[in-house]
C-alpha cells in the first residue's frame, strides 16, 4: 500500500515538473517573438520617437493642459465684419487648409487658433476695407476624442467631452480585463504628419502607491494601447490543471 501511494506520489511529481519544463520553454520562446516583433516594429516606424527617453517626458506629453483649440478639416466657421456686413458669409474649411473669402484670396488657417484665423483674414482684407473689425465664429468642429485598444473591455473611438486622465479613459473603456499588461500601458500622442511620440505607464504601480502624479492628461486624437500579459500568452500550452501553480494574471 505504502509503496503505491509512493508511486502516485512520484507521478503527480514527474507531471508537475514536465509543466514546468513546458511552461520555461515556452516562456523562451514568447520572449524571443515579442523581441523580434520590437526590433521589427521599431525598424518599420523610424519617426517614432518616445515619449520618456533617458526618464525625461517629452514636451508634448507634458505641456499645456488645456491648449486651445487649432482649426483642421471640415471646421465650419461663420465670418462677420462689423461696418462691413455684405462680407459676412459661412466658410468651411478645405482640405488644403485654406478658407474661400468674398472678394479676397483664399486665406491658410489650418492649425490655427480662432483668435489667429481672425488677425490672418483681418491683414487679408487690409487692402480690401479700411481697418477691417473680424470676428470669426468656430461654428462645427470635429468632435474631441480618444481611442482606446488592446486588453480593455469595450475597445473604441470615444468622445473627450471633458479633462479626462489615461486612468480615467481606460475606465471610460470598461475597465483592464484580465488579459492586460497593467504595467505597461501605452499612450500615443501625434504631435505632427511625420512624428509621433509615445509614453509608458505602470498603471499598476500608479494605483498600488495611491500616487497619480503619472497619470498623463488626454488631449484629442490621442491612442491608448494596452498590450497583453505574458502569462494569457502562454496559458493555451498549459494544461488548465498545473496553470494555478505558477502564477495568475493579476501578477502582471
Amino acid at each position: 500500500m505504502q509503496g503505491e501511494q509512493s508511486a502516485k506520489f512520484l507521478t503527480r511529481w514527474k507531471a508537475v515538473f514536465w509543466a514546468w519544463c513546458l511552461m520555461q520553454c515556452v516562456l523562451v520562446v514568447a520572449a524571443a517573438q515579442e523581441v523580434a516583433s520590437n526590433a521589427g516594429t521599431t525598424g518599420a516606424s523610424a519617426t517614432a520617437k518616445s515619449g520618456a527617453a533617458d526618464d525625461k517626458w517629452s514636451p508634448a506629453l507634458t505641456g499645456v493642459r488645456r491648449p486651445l483649440y487649432r482649426l483642421r478639416t471640415d471646421d465650419v466657421l461663420e465670418v462677420h465684419f462689423t461696418f462691413a456686413p455684405e462680407f459676412d458669409e459661412t466658410v468651411m474649411l478645405q482640405p488644403d487648409g485654406f478658407i474661400p473669402l468674398k472678394g479676397c484670396q483664399q486665406v491658410q488657417v489650418a492649425s490655427m487658433t480662432v483668435a489667429e484665423a481672425e488677425e490672418s483674414i483681418r491683414k487679408a482684407y487690409t487692402g480690401v476695407l479700411h481697418d477691417p473689425q473680424v470676428t470669426v465664429v468656430l461654428k462645427d468642429f470635429d468632435r474631441p476624442y480618444f481611442i482606446a485598444s488592446g486588453q480593455v473591455s469595450r475597445p473604441g473611438k470615444y468622445e473627450l467631452r471633458e479633462d479626462l486622465t489615461v486612468v480615467q479613459g481606460i475606465a471610460l473603456a470598461g475597465g483592464l480585463n484580465e488579459q492586460a499588461k497593467h504595467s505597461q500601458v501605452l499612450l500615443f500622442r501625434r504631435v505632427s504628419e511625420d512624428l509621433l511620440e509615445s509614453h509608458v505607464i505602470d498603471v499598476k504601480r500608479m494605483l498600488n502607491s495611491r500616487n497619480l502624479a503619472e497619470d498623463l492628461h488626454l488631449e484629442s486624437g490621442d491612442f491608448i494601447f494596452v498590450p497583453q500579459n505574458t502569462i494569457s500568452k502562454v496559458r493555451r500550452y498549459l494544461p488548465a490543471s498545473n496553470l494555478g501553480l505558477y502564477s495568475t494574471p493579476t501578477q502582471f
